[in-house]
Order: structure tokens, then C-alpha cells, then sequence
């Protein structure tokens, strides 16, 4: 029953001619169908198709698949005068066993993850492994980890993210990415930013993408 919930944004009416696209559009090809828990498509994966996933197979890349369900907490704006006084919310992630184990034996190869919510959910798993815990069966918890500078990264070397919306807690993580274990990504958040309005970059779900390396 009802439609496809795509972001008020998406200036276009609804209808049935469209249901049958959104709902392959507005998700992404590595998705679990079954598993359908998040209130909105991670919109970095949206980049990727069958096609391209096999390319990167055949030189190399590994692959690991991590779920965060994305809840309403994550569009929640700052309205706080400091970023550390919003209250960070909290969301449900999974690693499962496979993801886990190619994790704990990627440490010599570069991780690169698909978007902010992969991001949160390597960075808590590397923060639960540090504390000592056993994670070869995998990892189910609710998270509250909220990155933002001048915080560094465990196990992240990569991010590829789209263009986010502003007083949002992804531009204090995508900001910290930039420049870790200080406050000068800060700067250059803003300059990338600036360059991408100038130049018209497409923002947000069905938006451009840029990879931080």
C-alpha cells in the first residue's frame, strides 16, 4: 500500500507510471530486500550498478556488506550553537560474520567506504574491537558514535559520500574525514562546498558523489 517515499526534493509528481522505477531507482543493487529497515537509500551506493561492481571484482576489489539502519536521527539538523552539545542519535548496525571476518584481515589493504553510514558503522566496529571485544561471529549494536573534528579514524581510509544538507552531523563527520585529528577540514569542507555550488553540482540522493582519499 501507498507509494514509494522519495525526498520532498524530487520535484516530480507521483504516480503509479513511477512506482515500478522508484522502487529500483531509490535503492541500491547490493541492497538486502529482505532487510529492508532504513528510512532512506544510503545515497552513496546509488552510484553503483551490477556492472560496475563486477569491473571492480575483476581487478581486485574486495568487497564487504555492512547495514546501518538509517533512522530519521540522521536528518536531524544541529540547532545547537556548538556541534558537541546536539544530542546525537542513536542507530542500529550489523556486520555480519563474512563482512567481519574480511575486515579484521583487510588491516594491510585500503578501506574505502561507500558513504557516511558505512563510515559509522567501520568506525564502531573498530572501536568495539579495541575494547577487546571478540567480533569474528559479526556485530549487532545500536550506535551513538558521532564523528565530527578533530577526531580521527580506525578503520576507514577512504570515503566516498555525496554533497549533504548544511547544519547536518554528516558534514561534522565528512569534515573530520578531511583532515583527521584536527579542525582544518573545517576550511576545506567549505571550500569544496563553494566549488560545488559554483559549479552546479547536483546535491543529495540522486546528486554527484566526490571520493576523499
Amino acid at each position: 500500500l501507498g507509494r514509494m517515499p522519495l525526498p520532498p526534493y524530487i520535484a516530480r509528481e507521483l504516480g503509479d507510471d513511477h512506482a515500478d522505477v522508484d522502487r529500483d531507482r531509490y535503492q541500491t543493487v547490493f541492497a538486502d530486500r529482505q532487510k529492508a529497515v532504513a528510512v532512506a537509500a544510503p545515497t552513496a551506493g546509488l552510484h553503483f550498478t551490477r556492472e560496475l561492481l563486477d569491473t571492480l571484482g575483476d581487478r581486485g576489489v574486495e568487497f564487504a556488506d555492512v547495514i546501518l539502519h538509517v533512522g530519521l536521527g540522521t536528518f536531524r539538523p544541529i540547532e545547537t550553537e556548538f556541534v558537541d552539545e546536539h544530542p546525537i542519535h542513536a542507530e542500529t548496525i550489523e556486520v555480519p560474520p563474512s563482512a567481519a571476518r574480511t575486515l579484521l584481515s583487510a588491516d594491510h589493504r585500503r578501506r574505502i567506504a561507500v558513504g557516511t553510514t558505512s563510515v559509522r558503522t567501520l568506525e564502531t566496529f573498530a572501536r568495539q574491537r579495541l575494547a577487546g571485544r571478540d567480533l569474528a561471529e559479526g556485530l549487532i549494536c545500536d550506535t551513538d558514535l558521532y564523528l565530527k573534528p578533530p577526531d580521527r579514524f580506525l578503520a576507514t581510509d577512504a570515503l566516498i559520500t555525496n554533497f549533504h544538507m548544511p547544519r547536518s552531523t554528516l558534514l561534522c563527520l565528512v569534515a573530520a574525514f578531511l583532515a583527521p585529528g584536527s579542525t582544518d577540514g573545517i576550511a576545506w569542507l567549505h571550500e569544496i562546498y563553494g566549488e560545488a555550488l559554483r559549479k552546479g553540482y547536483r546535491f543529495l540522493s540522486y546528486g554527484d558523489a566526490m571520493l576523499i582519499l
